[in-house]
């Protein structure tokens, strides 16, 4: 039940939509029901004999009741059947039906609508606020769950509470609302009858609640095994060209079909569950409809109870055989919401996930970058796992600074705390004297721009991949960004220009082209502070000079903290910091750090060494 008012949550303000869905519900229940008393008099009115006297029936005193529109209705009844007949008659009560049911399906059209406006209401906000939590999650979350259980919840989980979940408002309300009024019309035709109608209610209930026990559980992993399928397909959808190289087609097609096996199987037994419901409902109510014919029939045979009549006998059975509908849409109602709980649950796992980079509630604005980012005594760890021991260096303003060391050493890490990507668990990053912690994270982000060694495109124009972020860039900025990227002349030689699509992840582009249009995108933002993550290493070696002379123009002016693949890029860089297992093992310029001996000494040797070989 917390699930589902945690959901409900979402249809905020409710009340815009619950109260217009209330009143027309009700009406369409008062009228759907009356259809069906009003065969009483259609029934007596044909089964009347001639020999039949018809008696006057003055009108009633006004009041707000049911025998006050009762009476009112016998009143105009008797006064058709003594001025016009039994035609007359039959005339009246039609026009009276046809009227009603007009109602009655008015009325219940424009709930429906009502209750489809909140569904679709409910869901978007839902949605909305699940992709807002994924955004500002931090990215340590991101690389320890599957890219495509994320998107099974935003999708495929968020679908199911749609059509499950939202659309059970609708049967919790009208359904058992429908019931009342049927019942209250069967216990005013037959108390007697009506009360051995219900031993079967609680019979009918127990029978279905046993079916549905599972369902949620069931419901609950079936979602998760589709989450992973969903993961399998986009490994394998972004590892295509590995998968054919290693002769691997095979293995991932078993793996998936594996877990789509798992899948249907639950399905199967899900869909078991489900379809046993309804017509095990729809069984008992036709037993009880028999069993009320024979109870019934006797009491009417044998004149047991002389106030029930032929003609209300067979509307009782009438009505009584429709009380099976909404009483089978509350039994499929009832096993499906425990499919939709299932998956809300999931949901609200990921909108609840805490976001671990916030801003605290006095935080500072931060002042355009005028001095120095220093590291002091920085740990980190992911994890159980160190990652940097008691870092301490500093980049003063205008400097380029180089990170170098062997893979797992920490140099990614470092870029990515000066962001505040993530928090640092001991020490302190302060920005011109700042903790980082005690500013804004947007005003950070907003100085530092970033050149990743995976170029990251979106799938849009080579101009709105370049004017990222920045709305309001002209075509003038774009093309000026682009010519100091190197990348004007490939972009106008492109079938469309800026306007030319660059694919998924631009893969219509070289590698070259596409780590050039990243930096012509830093350069537009025009940050003073730069990351680079060295994009030449796995470029040819004319995209490569092209792509260097590219970062030497975006670093000019700025300052930028380098991780260094190739170590013969960076000997011009003011300071060199050479990490290993976490900690500073060696800091200076290119010819001091050669100079020592030590292991940046060893890696540049060891690269020398590799290039003439």
């Amino acid at each position: 039940m917390k699930t589902y008012l945690r959901l409900l949550s979402f249809a905020r303000p409710i009340g815009k939509f619950a109260i217009p869905y209330i009143l027309t519900t009700l009406l369409a229940v008062i009228f759907g029901t009356l259809n069906l008393a009003l065969l009483i008099p259609l029934l007596e009115t044909l089964f009347k004999s001639g020999a039949d006297t018809i008696q006057h029936i003055p009108l009633p005193e006004f009041s707000l009741s049911t025998d006050y529109f009762k009476n009112l209705f016998y009143h105009y009844f008797n006064e058709a059947a003594i001025t016009k007949g039994k035609f007359g008659t039959l005339e009246f009560v039609c026009i009276i039906i046809i009227s009603s049911a007009f109602l009655a399906n008015l009325f219940r059209y424009i709930s429906q609508r009502i209750m489809e406006e909140l569904r679709i209401h409910t869901i978007e906000n839902l949605r909305v606020s699940v992709f807002n939590n994924i955004m500002n999650l931090n990215i340590g979350y991101f690389n320890n769950e599957r890219k495509g259980d994320i998107i099974s919840k935003v999708a495929s989980d968020v679908q199911v509470v749609q059509f499950t979940v939202t659309s059970t408002l609708q049967v919790i309300f009208k359904e058992p609302l429908q019931l009342i009024a049927f019942f209250y019309a069967l216990f005013e035709i037959s108390t007697r009858l009506t009360l051995f109608s219900l031993l079967v209610v609680p019979v009918s209930g127990l029978l279905i609640a046993g079916i549905v026990k599972r369902l949620r559980q069931q419901a609950k992993e079936s979602q998760e095994r589709f989450g992973n399928m969903i993961s399998f397909l986009d490994e394998a959808l972004s590892g295509i060209k590995i998968i054919k190289a290693f002769n691997a087609t095979a293995f991932i097609k078993d793996r998936f079909t594996n877990e789509n096996k798992q899948y249907s199987k639950l399905s199967r037994s899900m869909v078991k569950r489900q379809q046993m419901a309804s017509p095990l409902s729809e069984f008992l109510g036709i037993a009880t409809v028999a069993g009320i014919l024979l109870y019934g029939g006797n009491i009417i045979l044998n004149s047991q109870d002389s106030g029930l009549t032929a003609s209300q006998f067979i509307v009782y059975i009438a009505i009584f055989s429709q009380v099976t509908r909404p009483a089978k849409a509350i039994s499929e109602a009832f096993t499906q919401i425990h499919q939709g709980l299932a998956a809300g649950e999931r949901v609200l796992d990921l909108i609840n996930t805490p976001i671990p980079i916030v801003d605290k509630e006095n935080a500072l604005i931060a002042d355009a970058f005028n001095n120095k980012i220093e590291f002091k005594n920085v740990s980190f760890s992911y994890h159980e796992k160190l990652v940097l021991d008691n870092v301490s260096f500093t980049v003063e303003k205008g400097q380029t600074v180089a990170l170098v060391g062997p893979s797992g050493s920490g140099k990614t890490t470092i870029c990515d705390l000066v962001p505040r990507f993530y928090d640092i668990k001991e020490g302190s990053i302060l920005f011109d004297g700042t903790d980082l912690r005690e500013l804004q994270v947007d005003s950070i982000r907003g100085q530092i721009g970033i050149v990743p060694q995976e170029s990251l495109l979106f799938n849009d124009t080579i101009f709105n991949n370049i004017a990222f972020g920045k709305l309001d860039a002209t075509m003038e900025e774009v093309v000026a960004a682009a010519k100091i990227a190197n990348a004007h002349q490939f972009i106008v030689n492109s079938d469309k220009g800026y306007d030319t699509n660059v694919g998924d992840r631009g893969a219509k582009l070289s590698g070259g082209q596409r780590q050039r249009l990243c930096i012509a995108r830093a350069v537009l933002a025009n940050p003073p502070i730069m990351l680079l993550d060295e994009a030449t290493s796995a470029l040819d070696t004319e995209s490569e000079k092209l792509v260097q002379d590219a970062l030497n123009n975006l670093m000019q002016n700025r300052t930028s903290l380098i991780i260094a693949h190739r170590l013969s890029t960076i000997k011009n860089a003011d300071k060199i910091i050479v990490l290993e297992q976490g900690k500073v093992l060696e800091e200076g310029s290119h010819n001091e750090l050669i100079e020592k001996e030590g292991l940046y000494y060893k890696l540049v040797n060891m690269q020398s060494f590799t290039t003439e070989a």
